[in-house]
This record gives C-alpha cells, sequence and structure tokens, in this order.
C-alpha cells in the first residue's frame, strides 16, 4: 500500500532514508521493492520506527522481511523460544525489551502504513503486554523458588502470583504508547517449602512482585518494556507491593472509593488461572450493587470537575483524551451506566467499551444513535490517538502542533487540510460532550447580561461627576467616590496591559455584572477593591476570566468569600488557579472528613505519570491550596469551629508529609535500593516523623510552619539492596534530603510548607535525620528543659506501629524523669521571660495574643511545666499532646482546681479563635486590648503554679 505524501512528506522520505543508508548501507538489500517501500513510509511516518532501525537494524529490517498475516501473532509460542536459553535476569531484561520493540515496529508498521482496524490494533497492542508479563512472570517465579522455595498454604498447596491488568490493558485496549497498571495478589498466606531457609509467602511474592516491575519498568542500555504504574492497589504507594485475596477483599468493601469502582470496571486477571471465577465473585459485589446506584452520576461529575481543572490548570490544548467530548467523556458516559445497571443487567458487566455500547442499547439505556456517535466518536479518536503516540513511542493525547507531525498524521487518516481534519474532529467531539451533558447533568452557563448602565459605567461613557451622581442615586449604600476611584484605578491598569481580544470581552462583560451583584452590598468599596485584586492577576488568563462569567455561583462565591476575609483573598490572588473550586459551592463548603485527605491526594496523584516529578510537586501544592481554601470557607460559613480548623489543616499536612515521604523513598530507592530489612515491607520504610508545635499539638494554623525532627531504626551495618548499595544511614540522610527538596522547593504555586528542623538532636548543627537511639540519648543526656517542654506536645506523625511505639517509649521515659521543682520552675520562667522580652509587642493600647502576658504562650508554658513536673507520679498526664487535653487530666488527677481547668481552657479557645479571626483579616496577633478580657486569671494562675 502506498500512501498519498505532500511535498513535506517525500522531502522527509528522502533526508530519513538517506540517514539511515548512511550508517547500515547495505541492511536494505534483502528487502523487495514492495517490502522497501513499506520501509520509507514507515521511516517517514514514525521517528520511533526510525530510530528503532538505527539502533537496532536487522532486528526492524527482519519485521519488513516477515509481515503480519495472522490477526494476532502468536507472541506466547516467539517468547517462550526465545527466553529457552535464558540464564539470568540481565539476559531477560535484554530479550524482553529487543522481543517488545520488534513487536512494536510490526504493529506501527500496521498502524501508519497498511492502515489496519482498530479492532485489531487494540488487540495486538494489549495481547503483546499480557504475554511479556505472564513470559517474565514464568520466568521468574522458577528462578526465586530455586532460590526461596515454593510458596504453599497451611494445607501445603502451591501458591501463585496473581496479576490484574487494569484500565485499558484490563479492557484489552491498551494504546500505542501507555503505562501498564498492575495490581499483584496471591490466594493464601502461608510459607515457603523446599529450601534451607522457609520465608513466608509475603516475602517471596513481594520479592517476585519487585522483580517482574524491573522486567518490564527498569531502564537498561535496551531502554525499558513498559512504564509500570502501581499506584492503583489497595492503599496505593504506601500499600503492600501484594496482598492476599482476603486482604484485597476487605479493603474493598471496608474502604474503596467510587472512582476505585470505576478503576475496577475494567479490571482483570491477565493469564489463564483456576482462580479468576473467585476473585471475580469476590470483587462483583463492590463494582456492581444490587440495587439501582445513581450516586455515581454526582461521583462522576465530581471527578470530571476535577479532570476539567487539571485541563484548565495545566493549560492542556487540543487534548482529545481530557479535553471536552474526548476519549475520557465516553468512557465515562459508558461507565456510569455499567455502574448504575450493572448490578441487575449483567450483561453490562464488561470489561470492553466496543462490547458494552451496543449491549446498552439492548438493554434500553441509549439508543441506535446515541450510539452511532459514541462509537464512530471512540474509533475516531482512538485511532488519532494511536497515530500520534507511534510517531515517537511517546505517551501523549495532545495533537501535534508542527507542520511535519501535521502532515504525517492526515497522511495516516487519509485526509487533506488540516482544517479538514480539525472540522471532523469538532463534529465528533461536540458530539460527544453533548451526550455527556445530557448525562450528567453539569450547572449551565451563567450568560446573565448587566444592566446597561453598568455597562456604560465601566467603559467611562459619563463624566466624573455624572458616574459618581449616578452612584448615588443607583447604590444608595455606597460610598460612591471611592468605588469610582477603585473602578477607574482598575480601568487605567488593565488598559495598559495585554488582555488579547477575548480576555478584554470577557473582561467587559464580567465587570458590569459583578458591579450589578455589588449594587445593594453595604461593604461594596471594599468587597470590589478585593475581587479587582483578584481581577488583577488573571485579567491575561482569559481561561479564569471566562470561568467567573460562565459558571452559575462562582463570582457570587468569590464576592463572598472576599467579603468575608482578606486572607483569603490574597491567598486567591496569589493562586488563582483556586477560582476552580468556586465552581461547586456544596463541594467548597463542605471539606472531606479528616480520613479522607489522604485518599482524594492519592486519587489526584494517581492522574499524574510517576516520572513527572515536577508535576507532582505543583500537584502537592495545589492540592494544599485547594483544601485550605476549602477549609477557610466552611470557617466562614460557620460550618468549622476553631478546633476542628485546626484538625483539618494538621490532618491536610500530615497527608501531604505521607505523600512526600513516598515520592522521596520511591526516587532515592530507585537510584540505591532499599534498606535490606525494608525489602519484604516486614518494617515498611524503617523512617519516623515526629511532629511539635502546633502540628504535635494539632493546632495548625493556616500559614503555620511544620516543627519536625526525622529519625530511622536501621540495624547496624545494614546497607541497601540496590546496585549502588550505601549504608543504610546514609540512604536515610539522602531521604531526608529529598523530602526537604520536595517541601522547600519553589514552584509556580509556591513552596508547600516551611519546615522547621531546629528542634532535632543538637538543632541546626545536627544531623538532618537520627537513629531513634541516638534521639532518645541526646533527650536523657543532652536535652535543655525547654526541649523537654517541646516535647510534652510531640507525637509520632509517620512511621510504622513499632517505630511509634519505641518513641512513645521514649517520650514517656524522658518526660516521667524525676525532676527538682525549684530548678524546673527557674528554668521555665527564665525561658518564658526571655521569650517575652525578645518577642511581646504588647502595648498600652493593644495585647500580643500569643507573647502577652496571660496571653497563649503562658497557657502552653503551664500545661508543659505541670507535666513535667507531675508525669513522674502521674503517667497518664503523658497520654496528651495537647493542651485542652492535659488541663482536663490535671482536673481528674486534683492538680487544677475546677474554676483554673475552667478559666485556662476557656482563654485558651478565646485566644485561638481571636487568632484565627485575626488571620482571617490579615491583622496579625496584635489587637485591642477592649476585645480580650482575662488575662488576669491567667497571670494569677501563673504565679500560683510557678511563683509563690
Amino acid at each position: 500500500m502506498t500512501l498519498s505524501f505532500s511535498p513535506l512528506l517525500k522531502q522527509q522520505q528522502t533526508t530519513s532514508f538517506r540517514h539511515f543508508v548512511e550508517q547500515h548501507s547495505t541492511v536494505c538489500d534483502v528487502l523487495s521493492a514492495e517490502q522497501l517501500s513499506a520501509f520509507k513510509q514507515a521511516i517517514t511516518l514514525s521517528d520511533f520506527v526510525l530510530n528503532s532501525a538505527l539502533q537496532a537494524p536487522e532486528l526492524v529490517i527482519d519485521v519488513f522481511k516477515k509481515p503480519n498475516k495472522e490477526e494476532l501473532p502468536d507472541y506466547k509460542s516467539l517468547l517462550l523460544e526465545q527466553l529457552s536459553g535464558c540464564l539470568d535476569e540481565a539476559q531477560l531484561h535484554r530479550i524482553i525489551r529487543h522481543f517488545r520493540l520488534q513487536q512494536m515496529v510490526k504493529i506501527a508498521l500496521d498502524d501508519l502504513v497498511f492502515n489496519i482496524s482498530l479492532d485489531i490494533s487494540l488487540k495486538r497492542l494489549s495481547s503483546l503486554a499480557d504475554e511479556l508479563i505472564l513470559a517474565s512472570l514464568q520466568w521468574l517465579t522458577d528462578f526465586c523458588q530455586k532460590k526461596w522455595g515454593t510458596p504453599t498454604n497451611e494445607q501445603g498447596e502451591q501458591q501463585v502470583l496473581l496479576v490484574y491488568g487494569m484500565g485499558k490493558l484490563g479492557g484489552r485496549e491498551l494504546n500505542f504508547s501507555s503505562d501498564i497498571d498492575l495490581i499483584f495478589t496471591y490466594p493464601e498466606s502461608g510459607e515457603t517449602q523446599g529450601c534451607r531457609r522457609s520465608i513466608d509467602n509475603q516475602q517471596f511474592f513481594t520479592r517476585l512482585a519487585q522483580k517482574l516491575i524491573a522486567s518490564l519498568h527498569q531502564i537498561t542500555c535496551d531502554g525499558f518494556a513498559y512504564r509500570v504504574d502501581m499506584r492503583l492497589r489497595p492503599f496505593g504507594d504506601s500499600g503492600p507491593l501484594v496482598l492476599t485475596f482476603n486482604a484485597m477483599e476487605d479493603y474493598y468493601q471496608e474502604q474503596g472509593r467510587d472512582w476505585e469502582r470505576y478503576a475496577m470496571l475494567k479490571a482483570r486477571v491477565i493469564g489463564e488461572s483456576k482462580y479468576h471465577e473467585q476473585l471475580s465473585s469476590m470483587l462483583r459485589p463492590f463494582v456492581y450493587r444490587r440495587y439501582i446506584d445513581f450516586s455515581v452520576i454526582d461521583s462522576l461529575r465530581r471527578m470530571k470537575m476535577m479532570i476539567a481543572q487539571e485541563v484548565r490548570r495545566k493549560q492542556l490544548i487540543n487534548n482529545i483524551k481530557l479535553g471536552a467530548g474526548g476519549i475520557r467523556e465516553i468512557e465515562f458516559i459508558v461507565q456510569v451506566f455499567q455502574l448504575i445497571r450493572g448490578g441487575r443487567v449483567k450483561e453490562l458487566q464488561q470489561r470492553s467499551l466496543l462490547i458494552v455500547l451496543p449491549k446498552l442499547v439492548e438493554s434500553g439505556e441509549i439508543n441506535e444513535t446515541n450510539k452511532d456517535v459514541l462509537e464512530s466518536a471512540y474509533r475516531f479518536l482512538r485511532r488519532v490517538e494511536n497515530i500520534i503516540q507511534a510517531l515517537a513511542d511517546k505517551q501523549t493525547q495532545t495533537l501535534p502542533d508542527n507542520e511535519l507531525d501535521q502532515q504525517r498524521l492526515l497522511a495516516v487518516l487519509a485526509i487533506e487540510t488540516w482544517h479538514d481534519f480539525l472540522a471532523l474532529l469538532a463534529k465528533h467531539m461536540n458530539g460527544v460532550h453533548q451526550e455527556f451533558d445530557l448525562l450528567i447533568g453539569l450547572d449551565s452557563p451563567n450568560h446573565q447580561a448587566a444592566d446597561e448602565h453598568w455597562v456604560t459605567l465601566w467603559h467611562s461613557r459619563w463624566s466624573d461627576e455624572e458616574s459618581i451622581a449616578w452612584l448615588d442615586q443607583e447604590a444608595l449604600a455606597w460610598q460612591s467616590d471611592k468605588v469610582w476611584q477603585i473602578l477607574h484605578d482598575f480601568r487605567e491598569d488593565t488598559g495598559k496591559r495585554s488582555l488579547g481580544n477575548r480576555g478584554r470581552q470577557v473582561l467587559d462583560k464580567l465587570i458590569p455584572l459583578l458591579l450589578c451583584r455589588l449594587q445593594k452590598n453595604e461593604m461594596a468599596e471594599q468587597v470590589l477593591a478585593r475581587v479587582l485584586q483578584v481581577f488583577s492577576k488573571i485579567v491575561t488568563r482569559t481561561a479564569y476570566l471566562e470561568l467567573l462569567f460562565e459558571n452559575e455561583g462562582a463570582l457570587k462565591q468569590l464576592i463572598h468569600l472576599c467579603q468575608a476575609s482578606s486572607w483569603v483573598t490574597d491567598y486567591i490572588a496569589k493562586y488563582p488557579i483556586l477560582l476552580d473550586e468556586l465552581i461547586d459551592p456544596k463541594l467548597l463548603h463542605n471539606p472531606p472528613q479528616l480520613s479522607s485527605y489522604a485518599v482524594e491526594l492519592r486519587e489526584r496523584m494517581l492522574r499524574i505519570p510517576e516520572e513527572d516529578l515536577e508535576a507532582q510537586m505543583e500537584a502537592l501544592r495545589q492540592f494544599k491550596q485547594s483544601q485550605q481554601l476549602r477549609i477557610a470557607a466552611a470557617e466562614i460559613a460557620d460550618v468549622l469551629p476553631v478546633a476542628q480548623i485546626s484538625e483539618h489543616l494538621t490532618a491536610l499536612a500530615e497527608a501531604i508529609l505521607s505523600e512526600v515521604i513516598n515520592l522521596a523513598w520511591q526516587q532515592v530507592s530507585e537510584r540505591f535500593g532499599v534498606p535490606t530489612s525494608c525489602l519484604d515491607g516486614l518494617k515498611e520504610k524503617g523512617f519516623g516523623v515526629i511532629a511539635y508545635g502546633k502540628t504535635g499539638g494539632v493546632e495548625l494554623g493556616y500559614s503555620s510552619d511544620l516543627d519536625l525532627v526525622f529519625v530511622h531504626h536501621s540495624q547496624p551495618d545494614e546497607v541497601t539492596t540496590g546496585s549502588k548499595s550505601v549504608p543504610a544511614s546514609q540512604f536515610y540522610m539522602k531521604l531526608a534530603q529529598r523530602i526537604m527538596h520536595i517541601f522547600n522547593t519553589r514552584m509556580n504555586s509556591g513552596i508547600l510548607y516551611e519546615l522547621d528542623m531546629r528542634l532535632r538532636p543538637s538543632g541546626n548543627s545536627g544531623l538532618l535525620v537520627v537513629h531513634l537511639n541516638t534521639f532518645a540519648q541526646y533527650q536523657h543526656e543532652d536535652a535543655w528543659t525547654w526541649e523537654h517542654q517541646a516535647l510534652v506536645r510531640a507525637r509520632m506523625i509517620f512511621g510504622n506501629d513499632e517505630l511509634r511505639q519505641q518513641f512513645i517509649n521514649v517520650r514517656q521515659a524522658v518526660l516521667s524523669q524525676p525532676r527538682e521543682f525549684t530548678e524546673l520552675k527557674n528554668d521555665i520562667i527564665t525561658m518564658r521571660e526571655k521569650m517575652r522580652s525578645h518577642l511581646s509587642k504588647s502595648s498600652e493600647s493593644h495585647f500580643d495574643i500569643k507573647q502577652g502576658t496571660g496571653g497563649l504562650v503562658d497557657i502552653e508554658f503551664l500545661a508543659q511545666f505541670l507535666v513535667l513536673a507531675y508525669a513522674n507520679q502521674h503517667h497518664d498526664l503523658m497520654l496528651f499532646c495537647d493542651n485542652l487535653g492535659i488541663f482536663k487530666r490535671l482536673l481528674k488527677l486534683d492538680l487544677l482546681e475546677a474554676v483554673e481547668q475552667q478559666k485556662l481552657s476557656y482563654m485558651y479557645q478565646k485566644l485561638r479563635a481571636l487568632g484565627h479571626q485575626a488571620t482571617m483579616q490579615n491583622e496579625g496577633q496584635l489587637i485591642d486590648r477592649q476585645k480580650v478580657t482575662g488575662q488576669s486569671a491567667i497571670t494569677d494562675i501563673w504565679h500560683k503554679c510557678l511563683i509563690d
């Protein structure tokens, strides 16, 4: 078959073939004229084919000598033949990579030159991945059994590792250049038999799974076979690499999320197994509900909104997967019907989208016309996706923006011009988006127009005097001269900036609409100034102007938040991507459950390629900012009291910290391996994070630093498992440095959190991470009294159960040391007076909430003194890290009188509330003394406990 090439492609063909012949002059001699023609066309259309031919000419030329004659090659037999003499893992890696390269060149040839059907192409791509996984698994299973024995259950029955293919691999719809999402499981616990030293099944299958991932994912001199993504497994990156059937079932039934139901729709055990039916029946109740489940539509709406936000944030243009009417919307439409009806209509329990579509017609969910629109669009978009990925074996769904690749795409599709292609693409995607909108019922746009007088005012068609007079008449609550000046200054500023025609048009509609909505607002001049502060940051970003104009309620929410809080105004102005959060008021004012922050973050991170660290770091920052906005909105709406606000902010920080550690661990372990005691997951990471201060006391504010100390629990002389092995202590040092880098690097969206590590042993001069035994020794032998005070509020927020318990033991041993009362009092009084003299900003008229006499720090020092003074006699005092909990326990132990406990607790909560209010208005921690009373009661208790 000869494709029609444009002049540009003919020139490219000449250049590419000359480049190949210059390096491999005689290789093409074995090809017939027809085969040579196909070769020339393939290297013209695909840089991947050209580069593969340059890298492995004999391997690639063999493809053109023996074109595919069957619909699906016998990959299994071909692989088994090549692996029959495989001696070690290095040779396994080489065979897997060479085989994949050769077969992918064959698929590219058939896709680009011979125009095979989409169905055949997807079947080949999926089957190739299946057989590479299975062949590698079979070889590695034999290899591991020779080394560690055969895994068995309690009855002595052999156990096997099963591999779930997820996503497009599971649906047998794999695209040309794709990650493969996998989940590993095995039937039952037990231990290995047939070797000198048995290991348990969890260790065996973890080691086997690690080797299987490396056989596909690891980059060698031959490249890699597939990017393997394990983040869809239960608990994500923080979870075990493999789970038993029972553990999987427990997870999905007890903790499975809506998005995991979508993911499990396509889950498929790769290869033949006697456990297929057992696994299917185990997971089916989680995926398919017996009742008609309409809740999935709301879940899908949220997922789609998150994707739309991602498209805006990444400024994705011409994305045929994530854009409106793209592949993802077609998948969502089909999957929604599967989840709603699949529990009752068994025919919908299929993995392949193209198989489900006609079933939806048969069951009456959609009509034949709907089906044709979706199917033709899906086939067209998937064909385009495969072609643009085959150009360079690159995972992309974005249309090419250079003429050469555009011409390549047109040649394969036999479309004459780029304009014709875009018109056909728009027809398909518009049809899909209409079906999608009808299904999920997204909020309709707000095309409300403002009164013409407000338009006239904005365009300054009247004189200053006329404008102010009109405002006096129409907006009775306004200080018209101030409003007019604010508006005038903003117009002057934006007039000097490059907005573009579309941006200017939207702004000219948006400002009058804003003024109209503020007409009856008694704080109009303040609110207008704040909203325009946000506008000034987005006037050159038309997408955000359109978001505010088009989405019902978004502008209203922005006005409401800006009116309530100067801090929120500054926050949105600093990070305009937060405007996405205003679209859904229900979501905005309802922060997640405390336990859900980690799950929501994991869901967001799953959509980012594992190797894209920059995107991951941006996503972490954007997640923090969006969740803090939701918490602030809930505070403004009086949904959350101050104590719960801090609980949410602390839970958010802990979820982010955990994700950062997982990212850092992945990066460091890829280079150095992991400490040997962590290899089998028995001690997880052997790494712990101790939180101090507001983080430890669950009292974080919106701008709080994180006071942290890193510890590890490696064995003496322990090293890592990688080819570049290092001592475990050095591994943990590099891990800590990587964590700091992820937190502190300034990205477009700022830093993640300020980390304060000064409370570690020996402060800034000490090591960044120390062994827990070293930490304990320092606390017992070298720590100052103020460091023991800090330990009162300390708790471990990351680490396995063993490490957490060891820290608790250390903390309690230190806090319960016998102490000499007079010396303890003197140390605490001296430290407090030193802090007050250096830090307190109180005056006759204003009170420093934190450092003033009778303020927050005095209350905190009282709690710490009483714990250090009496923990030796009353171990219950060490159960709490928060001040209110300590005061309650002191009352129960008769170490505080009831009136004292009430005054301390009341003033502590009141001062914290005042501090939150001041923060929300950017007013600092100095407040008018008339706003707060009761400091004298705190001073009286201070004198009674520490001076009298």
